[in-house]
Order: structure tokens, then sequence, then C-alpha cells
């Protein structure tokens, strides 16, 4: 079912280079501009709520746009990256190019994508097939068959199987098997009785009503009650987001052959062969819900198993069907989000096309918006933060000789990836500018096939799980690696022409934060090759623990919408690679010109500039709906928390803005955490 101020792009052009008193500087191309860091209230004290003191003004005068959830900084950034790739899609798409061309590939589906005419006139024809199918199904087997089949095309309903690493064999990808069947976006969505809650609820039941009516079902509203029915007893046993973060009680290694014994009535030996797969061993990452399917498959009537089917199938493709199925999907989605406004079909169509054929796409806008020179320049200051987060781990007081150096051959494995691959991801794929339909399907099955063939092969470390225009960067535990997109290279993260302060509390930061993330909750547990294994020792580890259940219960304080408690457990990972990010990048800025010196800048210390620039870069405005939904499902905290949970555990802000006892964010020296 559904789960659910342009910037100018600027290339991360600096030369790091060494000076004889081991300080690093930034050479900037030109003169420096220095930022002003508008949109602050001066009445509201930093030590009190340090977020709102740089970013009230902004906040309060911020206008979110009808069809958006959000405006400012972070994903939000990827509004105006969105504009850069519609003027690529739309110059393209106006040419024909050779066959097979990337230009034509993206060109063509942007096209299809965009002729409304005829989607509208297709109506619900283009799956009339697969309703046809499921009307013949007859029996349990026959369940499983359309289930798998379904999934080649990108339709995942009641099993989600993919393909990564074994966490016990890094150097091999395995089958993974995980819980799923559920539309709501979380399972506690099913068991809550508040009233937003409720009003989620009613609004994806409405929606499965609408579907049905709309593929012609006369009992449209029993029959979406009876899917809804199904999936509540799949949610019921389901793991929490947070008991999902337990890595080795999500790792159930067995053989097929076991698979089949465990499981009887799904039938994983004709799945498997339907699927294409061919192996012994496979991950079954939450067992409870494998044996609640099991079991519901015979308790269930095959009648009732045909509605979900088909209310599941419909859903996998309302957004590639007419007006009316693309309507009833929003009208869900708005409950949710807030977002009262459908976008523009040449938005939604951006999105698509990053998402289904973004590293052709990538080619062209790295080719268009981002500087050759960036990627090795990024590199070195990448390089520098390691040796940085080096030293902090050398001077760590709770960790003992023997696990710091083992934790520095892990920093020092890290692999990094800046701006784009170096291999491009190629699509296999004959896209038709008036098919948008099958050009979408193709896609699809286009990438289960790729997925398919790193089965039982050891991993593709060139690959790229984001596109090159994506505002975002991530630390992947399992090859140990850290990625900076060229998306993420620009303002406010990196200016150009800003002083060291401005981007060490911006870029500096983020990096800084997907270095830490190789030692939070989860990635404390992998090794340099990216194997689950203890590399600590039993009282080191005891230690960290200690400290991570210190961010658990800080963070879990915290409140946002007046009442709604940040879910400690859920977020500790992020909040822990907040903490050191920030730490690590305040380390590095100190080592250079501007961070030994005291010369202010738009009348602000260095170190008052450094973090002015770390709550700029969190400036972020959502809607309420889509804000309590974040917190209920994101492993991040909200942007708010993202700057005044790690600085009222940071003495050195403590310093720059002579926060004292009494303000209200005010930790002692005892109480302030530090982990790396």
């Amino acid at each position: 079912m559904k789960n659910v101020l342009y910037i100018t792009l600027v290339a991360l052009l600096f030369t790091a280079c060494k000076n004889d008193n081991n300080t690093t500087k930034i050479e900037p191309l030109q003169e420096q501009n220095p930022v002003v860091f508008d949109g602050i209230d001066p009445s509201i004290k930093p030590g009190d709520n340090f977020y709102n003191h740089v970013n009230k003004n902004w906040y309060d005068n911020a206008v979110i746009a009808d069809d958006q959830v959000g405006v400012g900084a972070y994903r939000f950034l990827n509004i105006p990256q969105q504009k850069l790739l519609q003027n690529i899609l739309e110059e393209v798409s106006k040419n024909k190019h050779p066959q097979g061309s990337i230009e034509q590939q993206v060109g063509d589906f942007f096209a299809s994508g965009m002729d409304t005419l005829s989607i509208d006139k297709r109506g619900i024809t283009p799956i009339k097939p697969i309703l046809d199918r499921i009307d013949k199904v007859t029996d349990i087997t026959e369940i499983m068959a359309f289930v798998a089949e379904q999934i080649k095309t990108g339709d995942y309903s009641m099993i989600s199987p993919y393909i990564s690493p074994d966490q016990e064999n890094s150097s091999l990808n395995i089958l993974h098997l995980s819980q799923a069947g559920l539309g709501l976006p979380d399972r506690d969505y099913y068991f809550k009785d508040d009233a937003s809650v409720r009003e989620i609820q009613d609004a994806y039941k409405t929606y499965l009503t609408t579907l049905f009516s709309l593929a012609g079902d006369e009992n449209a509203v029993v029959n979406a009650n009876k899917v809804y029915s199904i999936e509540k007893q799949l949610a019921k046993s389901h793991k929490t987001r947070i008991e999902r973060r337990v890595i080795k009680d999500n790792y159930n290694k067995i053989e097929v052959s076991e698979l089949n014994k465990t499981y009887p009535n799904i039938g994983w030996s004709k799945v498997l062969e339907i699927l294409g797969v061919e192996t012994q061993w496979v991950d079954v990452k939450q067992p409870k819900y494998y044996e609640t399917l099991n079991a519901l498959l015979k308790q269930i009537p095959i009648s009732d198993w045909k509605l979900y089917l088909k209310a599941n199938s419909i859903g996998s493709h309302d957004d590639l069907l007419s007006t009316p199925f693309q309507e009833a999907s929003f009208a869900y989605s708005k409950v949710l989000s807030g977002q009262s406004e459908q976008q523009p079909r040449a938005q939604q169509m951006v999105r698509r096309v990053d998402r289904q054929i973004g590293f052709a796409l990538g080619q062209l806008y790295v080719k268009k918006y981002f500087n050759e020179a960036a990627k090795e320049r990024a590199l070195d200051l990448v390089n520098n933060f390691q040796k940085t987060l080096e030293g902090r781990i050398e001077n760590l007081e709770w960790m003992s000789d023997s696990t710091k150096v083992k934790a520095k051959q892990k920093l020092y494995a890290i692999s990094k990836k800046i701006g784009y691959p170096d291999v491009w991801k190629t699509y296999d794929v004959t896209i038709y500018r008036n098919e948008f339909f099958e050009n979408v399907v193709a896609l699809r099955k286009d990438e289960f096939q790729y997925e398919l063939n790193q089965l039982n092969k050891a991993p593709n470390r060139e690959e790229w799980h984001t596109t090159p225009s994506t505002v975002t960067a991530y630390y992947n535990p399992s090859l140990n690696e850290i990625v900076f997109p060229a998306g993420i290279l620009q303002a406010p993260y990196f200016d150009l022409y800003a002083d060291d302060a401005v981007n060490y509390g911006g870029i500096g930061m983020v990096i800084g934060h997907e270095f830490t993330h190789a030692f939070d909750d989860q990635g404390a547990q992998y090794d340099k090759d990216g194997n689950v294994t203890n590399w600590w020792t039993e009282q080191d580890y005891t230690k960290f623990k200690a400290k991570t259940q210190q961010i658990i219960d800080q963070y879990g304080a915290f409140t946002v919408l007046d009442s709604v408690h940040l879910k400690g457990a859920l977020t500790v990972g992020e909040n822990t690679a907040d903490n050191g990010g920030i730490a690590i990048a305040y380390d590095a800025f100190k080592k250079t010109q501007q961070g030994m010196s005291e010369e202010k800048l738009g009348g602000y210390t260095p170190d008052q500039r450094f973090f002015l620039s770390i709550a700029r870069i969190w400036r972020v405005k959502m809607r309420d709906e889509f804000l309590r939904n974040y917190v209920a499902t994101d492993p991040h905290s909200p942007p708010m928390w993202r700057v005044n949970g790690p600085l009222m555990n940071f003495t050195p802000f403590y310093n720059a803005f002579k926060v004292k006892e009494g303000d209200v964010n005010y930790k002692t020296d005892e109480e302030r955490i530090k982990i790396w």
C-alpha cells in the first residue's frame, strides 16, 4: 500500500594545504565575502535556545508553499535542486537523441510522464491484467506465486526480499527478508488511539475505499475494512523501529531447506524459484512476522487475501494511473504531511526520474553544475577530519589503549566517495516516449534484475545508494564508507567565498557527523571490514553503552509541538553523530588560522561564527502534521534539537556565548555528555 530560496550550486572549490605550524588553511579562489547571519533574534539568549536565537526571525517569516511540507535547509534544499534537474529534463526532452543514450532515456521518460492526457485516457487499463490475474487465484500457492511475480516488477506486498552484504561475512551478498505488508507508515499507527492517529487511520481507510470504488467494486467500504483488518493482524507481529535498531536481534541466517520447513504455507521454494533466486542461505530479519504470515495464510479466507492483493496492486501503481487515482493518493498523504496542494506535474516527474533513472540524470547534472576539481579538493578536507578524529580517539579517557588501536584501524579503513560515482550505473531498458506506465515497470524490473545479479557475489564497492544531486550524506557500515554527493556541497553547508568558521560549522559538521556514524550505537558493532563482531574490550563497551544511554535519556526528554516527546532510543545513532560531528569539526576548525585567532568578523568572534553556522544549516520550518509523523518514524531528531542538543553538551559553545547557570539549556560540566 502507500508508504508514504533558489540556491545556486556551489562546487567545493578549495585547496587544503599544510603550513609549517601544523595548521590547515582553506585557500579561496577569490577574496572572501563574509556570510551575514540574518534572522537572529537577540531577545532570545543563546543559552536558552540557540536554535531560536539564530533562526527565530527567519522562522517566523518563512512561508511553506502550499505544495510543500517544509522550507529551508537540509532535505528541503532538494526543492531548488529539483529546479536544476527540471531545467535539464525540459531541455533534453525537447530534442531527439540516439536510442539508448542517457539523454534519450531521461528525456523520453520525463516526456512520457508529462503526457497526462494520454495517462488520463488510459484510466485503470494499465493494471487491468494484474487485477484479472488476482481474480483467477484459487489457493495459497497461487497467492504466493502472484506475490513473487509482482516483486519482479517492483510491486512489493507481503514479503520484502533484498540483497546486501552478510553482516557476519561482509565480503558476500546474501538474500535478506524483512517484515512487510503494511500501508500505514509504521506498525504503531494501527494501535494508537489519539485523535491525530485516528485521523490518519480514517484517511487511509478512505483511501482504500476510493481505490476499490475506482476499480468498480460495489462493496468498497466493506472490502477496504477487510484489507485494513489483515494489515492490522500483520502489524501485531512487526518489530518496532527501536527494536529493529538492535542489529544482532535482526539477523537470523538459516538454510533455505529450513526456511521451507519453518514456513511451509509460504512455499518458499516456489517463491524463490519465481524470483530467480538460487542460494543456500537466507537472513530472516524478523522471524515473528513470517511466522504470523505463515499462519494467516491459512486462517484468512482466500477471497480476503485477493482483496488485499488488489488494494496493494492498485496502491503500488496509483501514481502511474489517471488523475482520480492520483487524487486519492494525495488525499491520504496530505493528512500525513499537512501539504494542502499537489505539486505540479513537472516536479513530480523530476522526482520520479531522479528516483528511477537517477544516475543517468546524474551524469547530465554533474556535467552542467558540478566542477570536476571538487572531488579531489573535497577529499582533502575529509582526510583532514579523519586525522582530527584520530586525535580525539587517542585522547579519550574512557577507552583503553587496545580498543583505541582497533578504533583507529577502522577509522583509516573508511573509504570516501565524493561528488559523484567514478563508475556510473547504467540501465538496461528501452524507454518509449508515449508509454509512461510501461517505462516505470521496465525500470523497476531492471532494478530488480540489477539487485538479483549481486546475489552470492562480493559487494560492488563502486555502487552509490544516493544520486549525485541529492542533498544528503551517509555512512554505510557494511562497506565502511562515507559518501558526500555533489548536492550537499553548496550553501549553507559550503560557501566557496566564506570564512573557515562558516564552512567548518557547515559541511564540517556534516563530515564529522558521518565519521561518527562509524562509532555510533550501531556502527560501533561493525569492524573495519564491515562485519558485525565485537572489537571492544568488555569494559570499554560497557562504558560506551552507558554513554549512549545518556544520549537516549537526554533526548527522550526533549519535546516538539508542546508535548510530543522525541524517541531517544530511535534517534540515538543520529544524536551521537551530531554530538561527535560538532566536536570533530570544532577541533579541525581550531587548527586553521581563523580558528586560532580572536579577530571578529561581522561582529562575531571566529568561535561564535562557527556555532552560528551550525544553527544556520538546520534552519528548517515544517508543517505540524509532517513534524508529528517525522518524530514517530524518523531516526533523526527535529532540526531544533540537532542544534540545541549537542551544544548543551559542548563546553566551547558555553565559552563562546557566555552561557551560564540559570540559562534554560545550561548543563553542569558533569551533566554534559562526551562520547567521541
